[in-house]
């Protein structure tokens, strides 16, 4: 695994108030040059009335095409959902994948949308399933396009289950198909499950998408990835900038859920620390970073340590600090991210006037952004630009719910995922 660190400024003054913002950079190892080890996929469906006809279709067509990217060895299983779970196909290794297609072939369309019966019940046969055939964790991929109106609606409950099932290694990743789903708590599902939320407008994206999430899942080389940030008595706030599950363990300590990378996957985190009071000139570390991975190909657990170190100097000596370029755009691109996430808001509650001013303000921020960084990830920054401006553009035809769940869309993988490698 690659770990680096790069400061905004490393110079501080003595005995001063000051804040200092630290860019973190890795990058999973390579996959296993050798036959991979077995996974554990399970699928929730949605089978509510208002999947009928081209969603539900659509769906099981990418669906057969999940079987027949996964071995005979790997753990698959699918649970359906309407306004109780129903099991089409226990989890269980792949040796009948004709038997498989065939049995999502027989899914038809219900009624009601209680979502929680079918999470509940698709971590039950995971857990079974992983556990018979002596596979460790997996992933839920839930798949829904409405809003749920039966079982748990709350969000915060939803977001501690999700959160249990990713302590025991349980990766949680939500698929929003179509314009009528709730996309605020898919992504909450998601974040809190340490997986991805994307959005499928139609069959044929609904199928792009799934087959990208399950190329991720079969390129996995870093699994139950954290970092935890511990920091001296004389750093009073540390707050980050993505939006990661973040636990307090202790006065000076937070460790942080990044949950499972692709082969060289890399990832940018944004922390920001203030300081008070330094008291000794010279070199002084402030915080100290432990990264923990477990390695796919061999199951082995790795730390990484990583001091964060800045030299204290006279106030009278300080001088004219310029930031460093590479990491005052990344706090640019991600104030342009949280401005996205105010527009999905602002679109998801109907007001128009305030998401295209939010939308506004990121598109701003993120040219601010392009101009400081470097030819890579200026392309990037670049890219989600012309998707604001063509977005913007499209909101009086297309409407607020389809620009609520792209800007929603774009902000989790632009916020959570930061450079992640596209299959």
């Amino acid at each position: 695994m690659k770990f680096s660190a790069a400061l905004d400024v490393n110079v501080l003054a003595l005995e001063a108030t000051d804040e200092v913002t630290v860019l973190l950079e890795l990058q999973a190892p390579e996959g296993p040059q050798v036959d991979r080890a077995p996974t554990a996929l399970q699928v929730v469906l949605d089978r509510s009335g208002s999947m009928s006809g081209p969603p539900l279709a659509g769906a099981q067509k990418a669906l057969a095409g999940v079987v027949a990217q996964l071995d005979p060895s790997d753990v698959f299983g699918v649970v359906t959902f309407d306004d109780a779970a129903q099991v089409v196909i226990p989890a269980a290794p792949l040796s009948d994948k004709a038997g498989a297609v065939d049995l999502i072939s027989t899914i038809t369309p219900g009624g009601c949308t209680d979502l929680s019966s079918g999470y509940l019940r698709g971590l039950q046969e995971l857990r079974r399933g992983a556990r018979k055939a002596g596979v460790r964790g997996g992933t839920v991929l839930v798949i829904s396009d409405g809003h749920v109106n039966a079982g748990i609606r709350d969000h915060d409950e939803f977001a501690g289950i999700t959160a249990k099932a990713a302590a025991d290694g349980i990766v949680t990743s939500t698929l929003g198909y179509g314009r009528g789903y709730d996309e605020s708590l898919l992504s909450v599902i998601a974040r809190a499950g340490n997986g991805n939320h994307v959005f499928a407008d139609d069959p044929d994206a609904a199928g792009a998408a799934i087959a990208g999430e399950v190329a991720g899942l079969l390129a996995k080389s870093a699994q139950a990835v954290t970092l935890t940030v511990r920091w001296v008595p004389q750093v009073h706030e540390v707050s980050l900038y993505n939006d990661l599950p973040a636990h307090q363990i202790g006065d000076t300590e937070v460790m942080i859920e990044l949950g499972d990378l692709y082969a060289l996957e890399a990832r940018k985190l944004l922390l920001r620390m203030k300081v008070d009071g330094l008291a000794a000139l010279g070199l002084a570390q402030v915080a100290e970073l432990e990264l923990l991975y477990v390695e796919t190909a061999t199951l082995t657990e790795h730390t990484v340590s990583l001091p964060i170190s800045v030299n204290v100097v006279p106030g009278d000596e300080l001088g004219e600090r310029v930031p460093d370029p590479k990491v005052q755009s990344e706090k640019l691109y991600q104030e342009g991210q949280a401005a996205k996430l105010e527009a999905s808001r602002a679109y998801e509650s109907g007001d128009v006037v305030a998401g295209e001013a939010y939308l506004q303000a990121s598109r701003e921020r993120l040219r601010s952004a392009a101009q400081m960084a470097g030819e890579e990830d200026r392309a990037v920054i670049e890219g989600e630009i012309r998707m604001i401006e063509g977005l913007s553009a499209s909101v009086p035809v297309a409407g607020a719910a389809y620009a609520s769940k792209m800007t929603r869309d774009s902000y989790h993988s632009g916020n959570r995922k930061r450079g992640r490698r596209e299959e």
